[in-house]
């Protein structure tokens, strides 16, 4: 019964991610190849692409070092409520954030406009600081866990030994980073490359790969050609598949972790609060400009206070695209949820090659950008009996955002009792039951927080869906390209709200969740 039901588990992400990324890469040998790569516009957006990213993933590390650092290692007040004001460019789409930009420094942007500014951000720098944007809350809780399980003994030896503090960063610090930082840097970058959202919104002449791959599929219809693109935005996502996949077991410890004690220190954490009001401000600021944005009449000739924008947002079908983005978020949640959550048991609990063969397709999403993913969906099941449909929405979403829930319910699973299923098995009680009654219960609050980061992604995604979705079924995440195509930023702006409200509601009913059942 195992083995039939990792069987099917195994094909059914054969058929649903091995299949259309094949289908996609075989493609590339019916079109120019040569002439793609070769041309000057693949080289120059390669080359934006490099210089953005690398230099979106120093700032966005550095920026979210020092937050992660005050958040984690001070006794300022309000810690909490920064560390979820980081994380809130989550709940948005990409786009937004260079969107936000536009309305503060474009060339009417009312910063631009109140101050005078002569050049706008359009450009390198626009696209670096949208990426920063949406990549500093990444950076910064994959930083803030790094240090949150940092074992404080050794310090404390070398404290007592009398070592200075340079000599501890050098000789304890530095080699406990270095892998970890390492695997930061490699998903930052791979999150920054293969975005198209910022670019496409603030990039003006300045393409980048995943914009010139939507071009040449979205407007050409050059399928060929994008898949040529998209096999190079696999390159670093790959490489840091390959880095997190071999480099986490030789990364491991033996010893217990001792957490450090953090005395307050008044300069420092005053310090910490500011910087942390800061960066915040800097976050929240282009909520607010969306919020104003959706509110008055008509910007930037008309500033007085109107709902027209959103009347007219919402005439444009605007409820209809958000009650199909909720439905498609509740399935994807639902099914995806369920589906990783059985995965993990199999491959966490019953070893064997087929459970490592599982474990590796499972992860491998984490190496396909949502565009690539997008439009190897639409060249394997165009003609099919699910093209263009709802139910192909779902499927692609679950694909896209599964690894991580996956990792979530891996982990958990693997720190329960390995001898649960043997026990049930001595007493007479079969498999399910124990499953049913005693794991499950013992991983719920995992199997909230998987059904929150599926619903939250599918609410937000853009990428994953740009290529599928038709006008029956479109989500209301692609009405900010729409609109911003169209000049209407102030429906774009009310549509990003949306998104924001609905999904700061799931995190809000999933943390009262948790909270009555921790008692």
């Amino acid at each position: 019964m195992r083995g039939a039901v990792k069987l099917f588990l195994g094909l059914f992400l054969a058929f649903s991610l091995l299949c259309p990324l094949g289908a996609m890469l075989l493609n590339i040998a019916g079109s120019s190849a040569g002439r793609v790569v070769s041309s000057p516009q693949f080289r120059e957006a390669l080359l934006h692409s490099v210089n953005v990213a690398g230099t979106a993933t120093a700032l966005s590390i550095i920026l979210a070092w020092f937050f992660a650092q005050a958040v984690v290692r001070s006794r300022m007040r309000g810690r909490h409520v920064f560390a979820v004001l980081g994380t809130v460019p989550m709940l948005i789409p990409s786009i937004s954030h260079g969107m936000g930009l536009v309305l503060l420094f474009g060339a009417n942007g009312i910063i631009t406009r109140l101050f005078g500014i002569g050049k706008p951000i359009y450009g390198f720098w626009g696209i670096v600081s949208g990426s920063v944007l949406y990549a500093f809350p990444v950076a910064f809780l994959m930083l803030s866990d790094i240090l949150l399980y940092e074992d404080n003994s050794p310090y404390e030896a070398a404290t007592v030994l009398g070592i200075p503090r340079l000599s501890q960063f050098v000789s304890i610090t530095f080699p406990y980073l270095r892998r970890p930082l390492v695997s930061v840097v490699f998903a930052v970058f791979t999150l920054v490359f293969t975005d198209y959202g910022v670019p496409l919104m603030i990039g003006g002449r300045y393409t980048t790969l995943p914009v010139l791959m939507y071009q040449e599929v979205i407007n050409l219809l050059h399928f060929g050609e994008g898949s040529v693109i998209g096999s190079f935005l696999l390159i670093p996502a790959l490489a840091a598949f390959l880095f997190d996949l071999f480099a986490k077991e030789r990364g491991n410890q033996g010893f217990v972790v001792q957490e450090r004690t953090i005395t307050a220190k008044p300069l420092k954490d005053w310090t910490a609060f500011l910087y942390c009001a800061v960066i915040c401000a800097i976050i929240i600021l282009p909520l607010v400009v969306f919020a104003f944005l959706s509110f008055i009449n008509r910007y930037p000739d008309d500033l007085s206070f109107s709902v027209i924008n959103i009347a007219r947002t919402m005439k444009m079908r605007a409820g209809e695209y958000l009650f199909n983005s909720l439905r498609i978020a509740f399935f994807v949640a639902m099914a995806g949820t369920l589906f990783s959550w059985v995965t993990a048991y199999f491959t966490a609990r019953t070893p064997g090659k087929s459970s490592k063969f599982l474990h590796l397709v499972s992860i491998t999403s984490l190496a396909v950008p949502g565009l690539v993913l997008g439009l190897s969906y639409a060249m394997f099941f165009k003609g099919s009996a699910i093209y263009g449909t709802f139910i192909m929405l779902v499927l692609a979403n679950i694909i896209h955002f599964m690894a991580s829930p996956y990792l979530m319910a891996y982990n958990s699973l693997g720190k329960l009792n390995e001898n649960l299923e043997d026990v049930g098995q001595t007493l007479g009680i079969r498999r399910f039951f124990i499953v049913k009654d005693v794991i499950a219960p013992q991983t719920v609050l995992t199997i909230l927080e998987m059904a929150s980061y599926f619903f939250v992604n599918s609410m937000m995604t853009i990428s994953a869906v740009s290529f599928l979705a038709s006008v029956r079924n479109m989500p209301v995440s692609l009405l900010i390209t729409r609109f911003e195509n169209q000049l209407f930023l102030e429906g774009a702006a009310f549509v990003s709200i949306l998104i924001l409200f609905c999904n700061l509601a799931i995190k809000f009913l999933v943390h009262l969740a948790r909270k009555r059942l921790n008692g």
